[in-house]
């Protein structure tokens, strides 16, 4: 399931990474697979910006603002009953920034 397009505070290094695995393994939407003996990302458009995979990095490879951005947005769009938006078109009442 893939949110709204380009909006999500995911940011990953490649360099700090050393292989563990554990955010493949803690992410519920499949957004890292392993390319060689790193992690990478497959989509970033994927993440729902949960936090799992930062709070599971001990090499603090990983940064994503959790309840931000795109999570916010849907979450946001549910309870108003309008569409969902991140706050990038400069039109939405979130205090996030996702840009």
């Amino acid at each position: 399931m893939e949110y709204l397009k380009n909006v999500v505070t995911l940011q990953f290094s490649e360099s700090k990474c050393n292989g563990c695995q554990r955010c493949i393994e803690v992410c519920p939407h499949g957004v890292f697979q392993m390319v060689g003996k790193k992690a990478a990302i497959t989509d970033k458009d994927l993440c729902m910006e949960c936090g799992s995979c930062q709070n599971n990095c001990e090499q603090e490879a990983i940064q994503v603002e959790s309840g931000v951005g795109c999570a916010e947005a849907i979450i946001r769009g549910l309870l108003t009953g309008k569409e969902p938006s991140c706050g990038c078109d400069g039109e939405s009442e979130s205090s996030s920034s996702c840009c």
